[in-house]
């Protein structure tokens, strides 16, 4: 798979850009503020139908077009050179030849609004595949992609729910039918939790709390199975990039969820009707739910130290590597295809040894896209064979490795 158009409008401070996005590595060099983190934002927004890192969407609306009820656009082009192999509910149409197609848009329309702070406004969000409406959640799994982020150093010395974040994206780009029974269980769990506060008001009967218990199982049980099936994959290709990368150290991954394991996702159920009697105490206290995949994490342990708690930092960034370099990995043997892969400034902090092993690893993959502030930091490995796009406030422009070295 591969992006092979990309055009912008008012995405925070890229105002229009028009991108033929090339095949192989593109490298977007240029200082800090420029547009390069919005650039693979909007890329990322494709695949997983929301923004990596705004609370909210309205940071992605350009001000000025905001104020002016003006639209927000991402619009991209995916091409898929074996459609045959790659499993997804919605077919694509082919194209010319062998390859397939899609134009995937993602759009935000501003209008303006009042709140007690002053004039704002609201953004209105739609997605269309292909012309054709679509919800966000049948837009993962379409555009597959893999982001390295200078924040993946949270998936080491962050809390679980960063790490239950990256399963849950991994898994949903892989498997679409995760992503709608994450949602089911969420808002099993929202009913369960506002029932658990009614009861200690005294206003629940015990029939309701039995209904969303056999919800709560049903739904909990299958995504619980489906983390330890993915973390099957995940760790064996985790611990040989870790290795690659200079690890030097035994690495395991253990994954820890709140219900115990047992044979198969019909086994589970079981084990999750025994976990909820144990903490039903702590529930009456608490008025929440106290046991399902919301509490679930996994353990990343070097030399039996839980790096969790003591990691370097440069541990840290060398397992986080691997971690992103074993996602792409298990995408890419779930899907049948290989993600696009998006480096955002990950180079960074990276001596010259460990930053050559990882341009290596990536190099494997149909398309690749690189921001950093130190161009040198990857034409010096790449050369020729990248392309190259400076990015200077909100304009991305091609240019070549002598223009580079005059400027």
């Amino acid at each position: 798979m591969r992006l092979s158009r990309l055009r912008l409008s008012n995405f925070r401070n890229l105002a229009e850009v028009e991108l033929e996005v090339p095949p192989g590595v593109s490298v977007y060099f240029g200082q800090n503020a420029q547009g390069k983190t919005a650039l693979v934002e909007a890329v990322y927004l494709l695949a997983i139908a929301r923004s990596f890192r705004a609370e909210n969407e309205r940071e992605l609306v350009n001000f000025d077009a905001a104020r002016e009820g003006g639209q927000t656009l991402v619009d991209g082009v995916v091409e898929y050179d074996d459609p045959e192999g790659r499993p997804h509910p919605n077919p694509l149409p082919l194209g010319e030849g062998t390859v397939a197609r899609h134009r995937v848009i993602v759009g935000y329309r501003a209008s303006p609004s009042t709140a007690a702070s002053g004039p704002g406004y609201r953004v209105h969000k739609e997605i269309r595949v292909d012309r054709m409406r679509r919800t966000a959640t049948s837009l993962v799994g379409l555009v597959h992609a893999v982001l390295f982020s200078v924040q993946d150093i949270g998936l080491v010395q962050g809390p679980p729910s960063a790490r239950r974040r990256f399963l849950d994206i991994l898994i949903s780009q892989a498997d679409p039918l995760y992503l709608q029974g994450l949602q089911r269980y969420q808002r099993v769990l929202q009913q369960r939790n506002r029932l658990l506060r009614m009861r200690r008001e005294g206003r629940a009967r015990p029939d309701e709390m039995e209904f969303w218990d056999d919800e709560l199982v049903r739904e909990g049980a299958w995504l619980t199975w489906r983390r330890h099936e993915v973390m099957d994959i995940l760790t064996p290709a985790c611990v040989r990039h870790h290795r690659d990368l200079g690890g030097g150290e035994t690495l395991v991954l253990r994954y820890r969820p709140s219900v115990p394991l047992s044979a198969g996702a019909d086994g589970m159920t079981g084990s999750y009707r025994e976990a909820l009697q144990a903490v039903a105490g702590r529930e009456r206290a608490t008025a929440a739910t106290a046991a399902g995949p919301h509490r679930d994490d996994f353990d990343i342990i070097v030399n039996g130290v839980d790096m969790g708690a003591f990691a370097s930092r440069g541990q840290a960034r060398t397992l986080a590597l691997a971690l992103r370099l074993a996602e792409a990995e298990t995408l890419s043997a779930v899907r049948g295809t290989r993600p696009l892969l998006l480096l955002d400034d990950a180079l960074s902090e990276m001596d010259a040894d460990r930053r050559r092993r990882v341009l290596e690893k990536t190099a494997d993959y149909p398309q690749v896209m690189i921001t950093t502030t130190d161009v040198e930091q990857v034409s010096d490995y790449f050369g020729a064979s990248a392309a190259y796009f400076r990015v200077d406030e909100g304009r991305i422009m091609p240019c070549d490795l002598l223009e580079m070295g005059e400027k």
